[in-house]
């Protein structure tokens, strides 16, 4: 495991073996949950009860297998990955396939395409699987993961193996004689010419080399497994011709002798506009029905795993009747990821950056229980004992705070107390959480230089890093503070699903009420982030919404 810096987002290299033993115990294991292996061929479709505007005319009841079956369900969810009409290129071969080995789900392509989906063709590659024992690990870097691992959930105080048996990565690099196959075999590479949109920000070893000339380029050498034979090259994704991904490997520091265990490949795909999801991912075109991943225009397991939990959450509080539970971009990356694609839409494989959020400095590891565990309560997904564990520290975290801002002496009385080489002319006032957000001041230090003070705090490992932290961004997120509350502001002014925007009183522009229309934004915010959307038309909007809650009101 690698863990970049105090406060950004770790990283772990998961056993594929150990993941799917304890998944499928989780899974078997879990109460009222049927699992069924079958292709899924047709969506069981009917007029709507209630239809919602002038869209929502269908109502989903489940699906139909290939083999006719039906199963029916009150609300049903979609993960498609790549196997709508899916299609792998391996050179200047082509054949039906969502992965390699299993068949692409054609019927159910078409199921949308009638159901009045607007759909979109992309594109994403996968590298090659390496034999490990044919790979020379001494002329690698070896890239070890952290002395002291850091566990992801905060129910955990370490991980469950020892830092010493950890199994490390290596990199290497391209080389030119490399770029040069890649260039001699265009012609053999049907993938890289095709129309249809491959990803911007994990593109294929040879979209490297065309858009990057003259740069040599990184592979991370992963590990599938603890005891795994297979290496998998993180950062080379490939669909030239197998002989050739063998003659290019080769040409690679360390890997002159490798063999291949498994040659890469590239898939194309079908996928929906995001634009017709509510965001709750649910569709608009037909209620009770769910996307989450792959078939949202989406790349990367990070965002499928957000959606797909979005996505349950919702379908089962929309069978439980309960509120539906909508992450906001101040809130979570989640409400980030799914504002852009329900209101910008996408045209290329979409990853999650921190780059894409506005508040990203609020939006950090160590207080995502913070900022979601709550929410997450409400909706009726958490445990008591998270729930009550994230209560606990959010105490401890406050009291510490608190006692740590109470505590205030001249600033070079602290420098001096703590025998540090600073000017100590500057007799302004600060406090010990003032003094902790300087960057190079641990509590420890702190601690040692006044004794009965902080020993209690530094005695929580766990504690004294997030107090670190949150000291460390206190007062960029005091900066920041008003425009996430204008922001909230915003996206506390719901539009109705069904929300009529031909209504004569707004006066909008045909082309405002046409993006309107596609998109149906959930609240004003959201509507902001419509292109095209203009200034003129949020304040109408805003205005017919203010007064539509004060007529709500005065009624009740």
């Amino acid at each position: 495991m690698h863990v970049f810096a105090n406060s950004q987002g770790l990283r772990a290299q998961i056993d594929r073996d150990l993941y799917k033993k304890y998944m499928l115990a989780e899974l078997l294991r879990t109460a009222n949950l049927t699992i069924m292996a079958a292709p899924v061929e047709d969506l069981l479709l009917a007029t709507a009860a209630a239809p919602s505007g002038h869209l929502c005319k269908q109502d989903c009841s489940g699906v139909m297998l290939g083999d006719g079956t039906k199963v029916f369900g009150r609300t049903t969810i979609l993960t498609t990955g790549t196997f709508l009409r899916g299609q792998i290129n391996l050179g200047l071969v082509s054949k039906p396939a969502g992965r390699i080995g299993d068949e692409p789900a054609i019927g159910l392509a078409k199921s949308l395409e009638d159901a009045g989906f607007t759909m979109g063709r992309l594109k994403t590659g996968t590298p090659p699987r390496l034999v490990k024992n044919t790979i020379d690990f001494s002329k690698t870097t070896l890239m070890l993961g952290d002395s002291s691992p850091t566990p992801f959930s905060f129910l955990s105080d370490s991980v469950w193996i020892k830092a010493e048996d950890q199994v490390p990565c290596h990199m290497t690099y391209t080389s030119e004689a490399a770029h040069q196959i890649i260039k001699e075999t265009m012609h053999l590479n049907r993938h890289v010419q095709e129309e249809s949109s491959g990803p911007r920000y994990c593109p294929s070893i040879e979209s490297k080399v065309l858009r990057f000339k003259n740069r040599v380029h990184q592979i991370w050498l992963e590990p599938e497994g603890m005891d795994s034979p297979v290496i998998y090259p993180q950062g080379i994704s490939m669909t030239m011709p197998e002989e050739f991904q063998l003659q290019l490997l080769r040409t690679i520091k360390g890997l002159e002798r490798v063999d291949i265990h498994q040659p890469g490949y590239g898939v194309e795909y079908d996928y929906i506009d995001p634009q017709q999801l509510k965001a709750t991912l649910e569709t608009n075109r037909i209620s009770n029905l769910f996307f989450a991943g792959q078939i949202n225009g989406t790349t990367g397991y990070e965002e499928a795993a957000a959606q797909g939990i979005v996505a349950g959450i919702n379908a089962a509080c929309s069978v439980q009747q309960r509120p539906s539970l909508i992450v906001s971009r101040t809130e979570g990356y989640i409400g980030v990821l799914i504002d852009d694609l329900t209101t910008l839409g996408t045209n290329e494989p979409y990853r999650m950056f921190t780059s894409r959020a506005e508040f990203r400095l609020s939006l950090r590891p160590d207080n995502a229980d913070l900022r979601l565990t709550r929410r997450g309560y409400d909706a009726g997904c958490v445990s008591d004992y998270r729930f009550r564990t994230m209560c606990d520290i959010e105490d401890k975290l406050t009291a510490a705070t608190h006692l740590l801002q109470s505590i205030q002496k001249p600033l070079a009385q602290w420098w001096q107390s703590m025998g540090l080489q600073r000017s100590y002319a500057n007799h302004n006032m600060k406090n010990a959480f003032d003094i902790l957000g300087y960057p190079e001041i641990a509590l420890e230090l702190m601690a040692k230089a006044h004794p009965g003070y902080f020993e209690h705090l530094v005695a929580d490992r766990t504690l004294t890093n997030r107090l670190k932290i949150h000291a460390l961004y206190a007062e960029k997120e005091i900066l920041q503070r008003e425009d996430i509350l204008e922001a909230q502001q915003d996206e506390q002014l719901l539009l109705p699903d069904d929300f009529d925007y031909n209504e004569s009183s707004l006066s909008l522009s045909n082309e405002v009420k046409h993006k309107l229309q596609k998109v149906r934004p959930h609240t004003i915010g959201a509507a902001s982030r419509i292109p095209g959307i203009t200034p003129v038309a949020l304040i109408r909007l805003l205005q017919y919404v203010k007064k539509s809650q004060k007529q709500a009101a005065v009624s009740s």
